[in-house]
């Protein structure tokens, strides 16, 4: 209710909504953007302007100031990290020694959405000079990626972003490989993102920040804001988001003359229809990190505004992070302790989620009135927004989401040699392996088969994605064998990679490593047989096994089709007797009960 109050209150404030002068006062020559330099204010640096800068920064204030190479990318060059101290703290274990939370900002993951590279390079810059800023860095350690998707950023264009208001030239949306980073954070394609992987790992940072501009209606605001989804989030860390983070930007934000309202993702035609939360799966940047107990965010500029006013507001916002993250730094700090040791017992995990149908609250906001009109290039009926028209009025908020799969935990996951692929990605994301030094263990080791699932047409993000997947669960299968060299994570050992192990290995998680095809080939039969042949081998294991013959004549009552198919029920019989093949659909991580194997 807190966060309902004064979000309410700051979206009704009459705030103006235009541009305002730049961030600070102007600096010398060498530590001055291309944002700035342009007098329209309508240029983005390119990736040598911006790398070139916090050399230069790094230069000016050494003992401030680190950049670092971390790790390569698919461009071939090497993804930066750039960290921003008060006395010279640039490692995680001494931040947190100093009792400084971490405020991680990544941008350009979309380079055609670049406002957040060139306020990092302002914000930067400014909280070294700024004398009322400066401070702020002996509570908080900045750690900034300067441009994620750097491919994107060195195939600058002025055209593929048709619906934005400018920058004059700006980076493409995929990378190298024509991939969409911001859906790359679970199956890591890419080498920006594994790249990015260890250097999360190594900060695991408090507040996650993901710079973006957005698309869709038109409406009065220059800056919305996408949280973590709060229910998805350990309870300390969604009560302290909601009662006291939230409250906070809002009104910081409203003060610096920018009012922000959720972000526009809408139920119906236009925003009156009501504001959905956005339910980030791991596969995005702040699904990704609300998996390791961080708070994520992503800031939506509008793209109908100018970029001077975009890059301005995000500017604002990163400030009233550094400001309210400095001021509430104990309560982040044992908000994140509290989630990460109530993460430590946690045996029951959600795998998928949605939103509830009821609004949970409204929120007062701003938009322009919509209609239709004849198409000039069709004459059918089209959707526009009238600025003349602007309005304030309440819109229903749905903001609540409830689990829809929960599944209890095993002991340990036990994952084949063989998928060497699997491994790298959880070793890389922080899980701890052990490996199995003979081949005879006690304890019990359950299966699943792989009974359903659905399965996109077309290619998304290099994979065709399942989804829907239904399993069914086997205790101590027979045909189940563990050898020497495979590897077991135990769920005890996992620290903050508890939840990132549970929705990586259980197949019905929305971004499992099952939905993301890494276990396709079990999907595929490898033997089968001759009908004629087997009608033989089928009619003599039934007349053996009578209960498998009842079961097949039930099977018949309940389904005409199987009935009515000589083949079918030849099928069936072949599924339901040794002679099938025990690893089709057989999905090959184990889930581990009972003594651990050693």
């Amino acid at each position: 209710m807190l966060f309902a109050t004064l979000l309410a209150a700051a979206l009704l404030a009459a705030l103006p909504l235009g541009a305002r002068p730049g961030p600070g006062p102007t600096p010398p020559a060498p530590l001055r953007t291309p944002f700035e330099r342009d007098p329209a204010h309508n240029t983005t640096a390119t990736y040598a302007e911006c790398i070139a800068f916090y050399q230069e920064l790094a230069a000016a204030y050494p003992t401030a100031v680190r950049l670092r190479e971390a790790g390569p990318t698919d461009s071939g060059q090497p993804l930066h990290e750039v960290v921003l101290s008060a006395d010279g703290t640039f490692e995680p274990a001494a931040s947190r020694a100093q009792g400084r939370p971490v405020l991680f900002v990544q941008n350009g993951i979309h380079p055609g959405e670049p406002e957040g590279i060139d306020a990092s390079m302002l914000l930067a810059r400014d909280v070294l000079r700024d004398k009322k800023l400066r401070p702020l860095l002996a509570k908080v350690t900045l750690v900034i990626i300067p441009a994620y998707n750097i491919d994107g950023m060195l195939n600058r264009n002025s055209t593929t972003r048709a619906n934005q208001n400018g920058p004059q030239a700006y980076g493409f949306r995929g990378n190298a490989r024509h991939l969409d980073l911001n859906r790359d954070f679970v199956k890591q394609d890419s080498r920006n993102a594994r790249s990015f992987a260890a250097l999360f790992q190594k900060w695991r940072p408090e507040i996650f920040v993901d710079t973006h501009t957005s698309n869709g209606a038109d409406y009065q605001y220059t800056i919305t804001l996408i949280p973590t989804q709060h229910n998805k989030l350990a309870p300390a860390l969604g009560d302290y988001l909601q009662g006291q983070l939230l409250p906070a930007l809002y009104a910081g934000m409203a003060q610096k003359k920018w009012p922000m309202t959720p972000y526009v993702d809408f139920a119906g035609e236009t925003p009156e229809s009501g504001l959905r939360d956005f339910l980030e799966s791991p596969r995005y940047s702040t699904g990704y990190a609300a998996l390791f107990n961080s708070i994520g965010f992503m800031p939506e500029t509008h793209m109908l505004k100018a970029f001077g006013p975009r890059v301005r507001a995000t500017y604002d916002l990163l400030v009233t992070y550094l400001q309210t993250v400095a001021a509430q730094a104990p309560a982040v700090l044992a908000a994140r302790a509290a989630a990460d040791q109530a993460l430590g017992t946690q045996t029951r995990f959600p795998l998928a989620w949605t939103l509830r149908d009821t609004a949970t609250t409204t929120v007062q906001f701003r938009g322009y009135e919509a209609g239709h009109r004849p198409s000039a290039v069709s004459g059918q009926p089209r959707l526009y927004y009238d600025r003349a028209k602007p309005y304030t009025r309440p819109v229903p908020y749905y903001n609540t989401a409830r689990p829809t799969a929960v599944v209890e935990a095993p002991t340990a996951y036990v994952v084949p040699a063989a998928w060497a692929e699997v491994l790298d990605n959880l070793c890389r994301n922080g899980v701890v392996l052990r490996r199995f030094n003979h081949d005879n263990f006690g304890g019990s080791a359950h299966t699943y088969d792989i009974e359903n699932y659905k399965t996109v047409t077309r290619p998304y993000e290099g994979h065709y994605l399942h989804s829907q997947v239904q399993v069914t669960e086997y205790g101590s299968h027979h045909s189940t064998s563990l050898h020497t060299g495979d590897y077991v994570a135990v769920l005890a050992e996992q620290g903050p990679a508890r939840r990132y192990l549970v929705e990586a290995l259980e197949p019905q998680a929305t971004d499992s490593f099952f939905a993301w095809g890494f276990f396709d080939s079990v999907l595929q039969q490898k033997e089968h047989y001759s009908d004629y042949v087997f009608e033989d081998l089928a009619a003599n294991f039934l007349t053996q096994n009578p209960a498998v013959r009842q079961q097949l004549e039930a099977a018949k009552k309940a389904d005409p089709t199987l009935a009515a198919s000589g083949s079918t029920q030849l099928e069936w019989v072949y599924q339901h007797s040794p002679y099938a093949e025990p690893g089709y659909r057989r999905y090959p991580v184990l889930r581990w009960f009972g003594p651990l194997p050693r």
